[in-house]
C-alpha cells in the first residue's frame, strides 16, 4: 500500500503504471478530461498527455475499459459526452487499437427511453484505476483539468522567459470561486487571464495498491460495467458483458452478469490471463478492505453503506486522536436534523464524551475547505447553495440544539477542548513585470491571447472537439445532419487552419517583442516561500515599481478535496467519499473507499507516553501535517527520481522524508509543543491574511470598505 499527498506525485505515477499496461485497464472517474496532462510543464511532456499515453497502450493490444458520470448539463459542466468521443476518436477503423476502447456514461437521461427509471440527483463519484489485475489506484484524485497541483500550491503561472514554460494551460488553469468549468471542450469560453487572476490550489490524497485488494475494487469495475450494460447498453452490440474469473457459473451474478436469450455483444472473460499470474496473494505488511456507497441505481444492489459503517465505528472507537480531510462536513448527531441523516456526527459526539468522562486528553482535527468550490461572491443571490452548504455544515458543527457542540455539552464536556477545525490558505505573487508589459504594447498583443496560442498548440483536439469511431461528435460540432459537405467541410478546415495560424501569429509577435538582451530575475512563483528551506521571502527580487509588486500579490484558499480519515496512527480510510448524506447513505451517490491497518508496528509516542503507531497511518499523518506547517521542501516538476511519484510496488515504497528534525517534531500527534506551533501557525495566519487580503470568509466584519475579488487584490 502506498500514499501520494497531491497531484504531481499521483498523476507521475498514473503515467508509468498505465504506460507499463500489457492486457488491460479500467478506470472509474467521475469526470476524466482526455487533454490532462500528467506531467508537467506540459509543452516538453506532450506524450504524457492522458489520451496520447492511452493511445499508446491500445494501439499495443492493451483493452481499455472507460466508466464516467454522465452528468445533467443543466446543473454540471464536465462535459463527458466530450470525454466520450475525444477517447473513442483515438484509433480509428483501420488504425492499429480500434476497438480496443470503450467507453460508459451513466445513468441515462433520455426521458422518451428510460422515463421511468432516471437518476438526475446522483452521481458516480469514485475515482478509481485497474491495472492489469495487478495494481490499483483509489481514492480522492479524478484525471481531470485542476486537479494537479504539488506541495507549495502555486497560484500564479505567467512566465516571462516563455509561455512554454507554463504548467497550467487551457481550462487545466481554473480558480472555481472566480468563475466554474464551462464547456469543458472549448477552453475559449472559460479561461482566466493569468495576468489577472491566481488559479485555486488543490489539495487531495490517493492510494496505491498491489495484492488481493486489487481484485476486490476490479471486481466493483465489472459489477458496474455489466450493470451499466444491462440498465443502458442490452441492445447495443458495441459493448459486451464481461465476466470475472473466480465469480463465474451459479456466482456469475454477483457481477451482474445476465444471459438474455438473443445477448447483444459477447461474453468476455476478464482478466485475460489466468488470475494465479496476477499475484493477489498478500504482499505487504497493510491489512485492507474495500468498503462503498452502492444501491440498486448505481450498480443494481441492495442498498450498502459500507464506508459510513466504517467511519462510525473507527472514529468512536478512537482513544487518541481523529484526523480527518474532506471537502464537506454535513452530518447529523441523531435523528432531529433532517433532511440530514448519516450519523458520522454521533460517533463524534460518542468519542467526546467518553473521553470528556475519563478525563482523557483526545483531540478530533477537521480540515475543511473555508468556502465551497463553487463560483460568485458570497452576497450574490447566485451563490445561495454555497451558502446553504455552509448554513448545514455550520449546524453540523456548532449551530443549534442538535449540533456536535452542543451535544456534546449537553453530557457536561466542553467540545472546544476536544474538537477543532481548520482550512488551508496560501499566497503567491503574480508575474507581470514591466517586460511582460513592455511585450503587451510593442506587439499588441496580450498575455492572456498568448496563453490561448500555447493551449492551441498542445491541447488542440479538446479545443475543436472530436469525431469519434462511431461517426459521433461533440454537440458543439452539431448533429450528423447539420455535418458540412465535403466542400464545407474543406472551407471549415481551412478557417479552423487560418485561426490556429492568427494564434501562433500572435505568440511570435508577441515573442519576438522580448528583450533577448535582458534576462528576467524574479521567479514566475514565490508560493515556494510557504515551504522549507527556501530563505527569506523579502529577497525575492521584483522588476519595476514596488507599488505595482503591492498590486500583484494574490491569496486564494487552499481546496481541500481529500476524503481521509486517519485514527490512532494505526487506522486511515482513503477513497473518493465525502462526508455528508451524497456519499455516506448508499442510496445517493455511488462511492468507493479503502479501510487500513499496517500491521507493521514501530515504536513511537503518544502524548508523551511510549506507543506502537502503523507504520501506513502514522507516516501519511506526519507528511500531511509537515506539508500543512511548511516543515518539507518544495517540489520540483521533475518526478522522475521520487520515490514518491512511482506506482505500488514490493520495491517501491514511500520515502517518508525521515531525515530531518521535523519527523521527530510531529512524531506525537498530542504534543503540546507541536500542538502550540499549530494553533499560533493557524492564529497568525488568521490575521496576517484578514489584514493584508481580507480575505473571506471572516467572522470579524460584515462588510469590507473595499470589494477584494477572489483571486487578485485590488
Amino acid at each position: 500500500m502506498k500514499w501520494y499527498v497531491d497531484g504531481r506525485d499521483y498523476f507521475w505515477a498514473v503515467s508509468v503504471a498505465l504506460d507499463n499496461a500489457k492486457e488491460s485497464i479500467y478506470i472509474m472517474d467521475w469526470w476524466l478530461s482526455p487533454e490532462l496532462f500528467l506531467r508537467r510543464p506540459p509543452y516538453y511532456n506532450q506524450e504524457w498527455r492522458l489520451d496520447q499515453v492511452l493511445k499508446r497502450r491500445a494501439e499495443a493490444g492493451v483493452k481499455i475499459y472507460v466508466m464516467v458520470y454522465r452528468e445533467v448539463e443543466a446543473a454540471l459542466t464536465c462535459n463527458s459526452e466530450h470525454t466520450k468521443h475525444a477517447l473513442q476518436s483515438l484509433c480509428p477503423e483501420g488504425t492499429p487499437g480500434y476497438g480496443n476502447i470503450h467507453v460508459m456514461r451513466h445513468p441515462d437521461h433520455n426521458v422518451l427511453e428510460n422515463a421511468a427509471d432516471m437518476t438526475f440527483y446522483w452521481a458516480h463519484h469514485e475515482k478509481i484505476i485497474v491495472i492489469d489485475y495487478e495494481m490499483a489506484f483509489i481514492g480522492g484524485l479524478d484525471l481531470c483539468f485542476g486537479r494537479w497541483d504539488n506541495h507549495q500550491h502555486t497560484l500564479a503561472d505567467v512566465h516571462p522567459e516563455g509561455v512554454r514554460e507554463e504548467i497550467w494551460p487551457g481550462q487545466d488553469f481554473n480558480n472555481n470561486r472566480v468563475m466554474d468549468f464551462q464547456n469543458v471542450q472549448d477552453w475559449k469560453q472559460n479561461e482566466l487571464s493569468k495576468a489577472e487572476y491566481g488559479r485555486m490550489p488543490w489539495h487531495d490524497v490517493h492510494m496505491g495498491l498491489i495484492g488481493p485488494c486489487v481484485y476486490d475494487i476490479a471486481e466493483h469495475f465489472v459489477l458496474r460495467w455489466n450493470f451499466v450494460k444491462r440498465d443502458k447498453y442490452k441492445r447495443d452490440e458495441r459493448f459486451d458483458w464481461l465476466e470475472l474469473r473466480g465469480r463465474q457459473g451459479e456466482d456469475e451474478d454477483l457481477v451482474g452478469v445476465q444471459r438474455p436469450r438473443f445477448p447483444e455483444g459477447d461474453y468476455i472473460l476478464h482478466p485475460y490471463s489466468p488470475l494465479e499470474t496476477k499475484r493477489t496473494e498478500n504482499r505487504g505488511t497493510v491489512r485492507a478492505q474495500v468498503v462503498r456507497s452502492s444501491a440498486d441505481w448505481s450498480s443494481g444492489i441492495l442498498t450498502e453503506h459500507s464506508i459510513q459503517n466504517a467511519y462510525c465505528e473507527l472514529i468512536r472507537n478512537a482513544q487518541h486522536y481523529v484526523y480527518i480531510e474532506n471537502q464537506f462536513f454535513i452530518t447529523s448527531t441523531g435523528e432531529n436534523q433532517s433532511p440530514i441523516h448519516n450519523i458520522i456526527g454521533r460517533a463524534i459526539v460518542d468519542a467526546v464524551v467518553r473521553a470528556g468522562k475519563e478525563n482523557r486528553k483526545f483531540r478530533i482535527i477537521i480540515l475543511i475547505p473555508a468556502v465551497p468550490g463553487f463560483a460568485g461572491d458570497l452576497r450574490d443571490d447566485a451563490a445561495i447553495g454555497t451558502r446553504a452548504i455552509m448554513d448545514y455544515q455550520y449546524k453540523s458543527i456548532c449551530r443549534g440544539p442538535d449540533s456536535i457542540f452542543e451535544q456534546v455539552r449537553k453530557e457536561g464536556v466542553d467540545p472546544t477542548n476536544h474538537i477543532f477545525f481548520f482550512n488551508l490558505r496560501t499566497y503567491d505573487r503574480l508575474n507581470k513585470t514591466p517586460a511582460i508589459k513592455k511585450q503587451e504594447e510593442e506587439s499588441g498583443v496580450k498575455y492572456q491571447d498568448v496563453q490561448r496560442a500555447e493551449a492551441e498548440e498542445i491541447m488542440g483536439e479538446g479545443i475543436h472537439g472530436n469525431r469519434d469511431t462511431e461517426g459521433d461528435r461533440d454537440r458543439h460540432m452539431g448533429s450528423k445532419s447539420e455535418q458540412p459537405t465535403p466542400k464545407e467541410s474543406y472551407l471549415a478546415d481551412e478557417r479552423k487552419d487560418d485561426e490556429a495560424e492568427r494564434s501562433t501569429d500572435a505568440k511570435r509577435r508577441f515573442e519576438e517583442a522580448e528583450d533577448k538582451d535582458k534576462k528576467t530575475t524574479t521567479n514566475f512563483s514565490v508560493g515556494h516561500h510557504t515551504m522549507a528551506g527556501t530563505g527569506p521571502l523579502s529577497e525575492e527580487a521584483w522588476e519595476g515599481d514596488p507599488e505595482e509588486e503591492v498590486e500583484n500579490w494574490i491569496q486564494e484558499e487552499l481546496y481541500i478535496h481529500a476524503k481521509l480519515l486517519i485514527v490512532d496512527d494505526r487506522f486511515v480510510v482513503c477513497g473518493s467519499s465525502n462526508l455528508n448524506d451524497r456519499s455516506q447513505l448508499g442510496t445517493h451517490d455511488s462511492e468507493l473507499s479503502i479501510v487500513m491497518e499496517d500491521t507493521r508496528r514501530f515504536q513511537t509516542k503518544m502524548d508523551g507516553q511510549p506507543y506502537e503507531a502503523g507504520w501506513h497511518a502514522a507516516t501519511l499523518r506526519r507528511f500531511l501535517w509537515r506539508e500543512h506547517l511548511g516543515l518539507l521542501p518544495p517540489q520540483e516538476l521533475d518526478a522522475s527520481n521520487d520515490p514518491n511519484a512511482q506506482p505500488p510496488g514490493d520495491d517501491s515504497p514511500n520515502d517518508v522524508h525521515d531525515g530531518d528534525d521535523s519527523w521527530n517534531f510531529v512524531e506525537d500527534p498530542l504534543s503540546d509543543e507541536l500542538w502550540e506551533m499549530w494553533t499560533k501557525q493557524a492564529t497568525e495566519n488568521t490575521l496576517v491574511y484578514r489584514q493584508l487580503f481580507h480575505a473571506d470568509p471572516d467572522d470579524h466584519g460584515k462588510f469590507v470598505a473595499h470589494q477584494v475579488n477572489a483571486g487578485h487584490r485590488d
